[in-house]
């Protein structure tokens, strides 16, 4: 439902007003709006956010009017080890999001966009991109060389692509679809699997490695597919548990991870000076997301089934 409310005053000190421009969708936004993740009502929904400066309040220094800029997932996360565990200061969830003309925040709830990128293009880091940089870069400590393994082809999975591309690694990535792992092809990847062909996928890719296994698996679906990434991952690897696609609550094979010695690390995006350093390499790095649709404002209804259709790759835009 689309209502109209009083326009933000402001900025005030330490604020920046912004017109946004775009958003992008993640399963946690559909979480939100299906009621899976309870919110306040009248709660705006959309977690990514980016747009362009309006205006700045006194003491702001990092921002001028014209720059385009991007939402934190984590506002007041801004450095350091993780301190938050909940969305209770995420937009679009615990606070309210971005599906709207204009916000008044905190200087330090944005970063500067990617150079180059537009709005819609800048969103899709808040969330998705930042994820997959800290789960290989930040976490991982990818390095040039490295294998790492991806399920799926969503938001997540396709910015961990591009990312381990730009480092030097080399990539296995599983989906259900052939015409999805050619696209991957088409992106870098070096290996495909398709789970639906290939049940035992963890063993399929760990043969592709000579049996080593690989150093990093993005791990997107939780208790269906843990015990597989296990089986893929290398003595010592490093899995990142981001996402629950198959359940919240299961069984974890204990004397397998043990015997694997593999680190297994939760993880939910990041802090405002990792999406900084995120924005500093893909100035260097010459990748652009990829945008599968791009629905305006009025339809994100729409958007949002075709997300629940599971058929889109990469992700999903919202622009106005």
């Amino acid at each position: 439902m689309m209502e109209d409310r009083a326009e933000p005053a402001g900025p005030g000190p330490g604020e920046i007003r912004v017109a946004l421009h775009g958003s992008s969708l993640n399963f946690h936004d559909l979480g939100v709006v299906l009621g899976r993740m309870p919110a306040d009502d009248g709660r705006i929904p959309l977690a990514d956010g980016a747009g362009v400066v309006e205006s700045v309040g006194a003491g702001v220094t990092e921002f001028a009017p014209g720059d385009l800029v991007v939402s934190c997932f984590f506002p007041d996360w801004q450095d350091g080890t993780p301190t938050i565990g909940d969305f209770s200061r995420t937009p679009g969830d615990g606070i309210d999001g971005f599906a709207r003309e204009y916000v008044v925040l905190p200087a330090t709830a944005f970063t500067h966009a990617p150079e180059g990128y537009d709005a819609v293009e800048a969103a899709t880091i808040t969330t998705a991109g930042l994820t997959a940089w800290r789960a290989l870069v930040v976490d991982g400590k990818l390095k040039a060389g490295d294998t790492v393994l991806l399920l799926g082809t969503g938001g997540v999975s396709i910015w961990a692509l591009q990312v381990a591309k730009l480092m030097g690694a080399t990539v296995a990535i599983t989906s259900s679809s052939s015409e999805k792992l050619e696209r991957a092809r088409d992106l870098g990847a070096d290996f495909v699997v398709n789970y639906r062909q290939q049940q035992d996928w963890g063993r399929v890719v760990r043969d592709w490695t000579g049996g080593r296994g690989v150093d990093h698996v993005v791990e997107v679906g939780g208790p269906g597919t843990l015990g597989q990434s296990i089986e893929a991952v290398r003595v010592g690897g490093h899995i990142s548990l981001i996402g629950v696609l198959t359940g919240g609550v299961g069984e974890v094979p204990t004397a397998a991870l043990m015997s694997k010695q593999a680190r297994l690390q939760g993880l939910i995006v990041g802090s405002r000076r990792e999406q900084q350093d995120f924005v500093r390499a893909l100035g260097r790095g010459g990748i652009r997301p990829v945008v599968d649709r791009r629905f305006a404002l009025d339809q994100l209804a729409d958007a949002f089934r075709f997300e629940m259709s599971a058929e889109h790759f990469g992700k999903i835009g919202v622009e106005w």
